[in-house]
């Protein structure tokens, strides 16, 4: 049986719900307590509604996400490379999914109420707390990303995890390449500086969030997978010549590995 917030999340009305009570809650941490800097919102205006898939890096299990439905929210009304004062929750942009973690996104009543503003949630191919291995997602996962890309943008992180440099899953290739959706890649900075590894509570304050989209990719529908997830990678700022390029990138490594 499909549990109630399944159920509810397909309701618009329930989801504009949503993103009201957690745009409000969390507009003041993004743009008071910390700096948003936006860039690239020309990429997103002349995309379809349909079968557009956002890549990003991911530093935080929450803050990201929120963050980018409150672009996408502030871009449907007019607005560029700014929220400004966030009126457009009046009338969000809903026509938006993102995957996540089911473990995660069971493990708090916040975590089961942002479930309702649009999760896709899979099953981890690799569980730490059970040490139990699986390979690729499961069929149904895959189907539900799939059905969600029909007629709607969806946000994936590659790497699955908010470890810098990460390797990337296969998992997203398979589905660029079979689904052929337009890529928009998304490099975001700051998130894991300013917010505690779920991005509900504030680790430090005054920080620059910054999130920068990208064009969307060029990309060879029939290559192998391992070259798509090559691009994507690149394309996000996580494969190996980012890892090297630069010493931001060794404080991170650095940081992140402390944390």
């Amino acid at each position: 049986m499909v549990p109630l917030r399944e159920r509810l999340k397909g309701f618009r009305l329930v989801r504009k719900l949503v993103y009201a009570i957690v745009g409000m809650i969390s507009y003041p941490g993004l743009t008071i307590v910390n700096r948003l800097k936006i860039s690239g919102t020309e990429n997103l205006r002349e995309l379809p509604r349909g079968n557009v898939l956002f890549v990003s890096n991911h530093q935080t299990y929450f803050a990201d996400v929120i963050t980018f439905l409150h672009i996408f929210c502030a871009v449907k009304w007019r607005k560029k490379n700014r929220l400004g004062v966030p009126y457009y929750l009046l009338n969000p942009f809903t026509n938006v999914y993102y995957v996540a973690a089911e473990e995660t996104m069971k493990a708090s009543w916040v975590s089961r109420l942002f479930t309702m503003a649009g999760a896709l949630t899979v099953k981890r191919t690799w569980n730490s707390g059970t040490s139990e291995v699986r390979k690729g997602l499961d069929p149904s996962d895959t189907r539900k990303i799939f059905r969600a890309l029909e007629s709607s943008w969806v946000i994936t992180f590659p790497q699955g995890t908010t470890k810098a440099f990460a390797p990337g899953r296969k998992g997203t290739a398979h589905i660029i390449k079979q689904q052929r959706p337009i890529v928009v890649p998304v490099v975001i900075s700051g998130f894991w500086r300013a917010f505690d590894k779920k991005g509900l509570k504030f680790k430090k304050k005054g920080v620059q969030l910054s999130v920068t989209f990208k064009e969307p990719l060029n990309i060879d529908y029939e290559a192998p997978v391992e070259e798509i997830l090559a691009q994507v990678m690149d394309a996000i700022e996580q494969s190996k010549k980012y890892m090297m390029k630069g010493a931001h990138h060794w404080t991170d490594r650095r940081e992140v590995a402390t944390r």
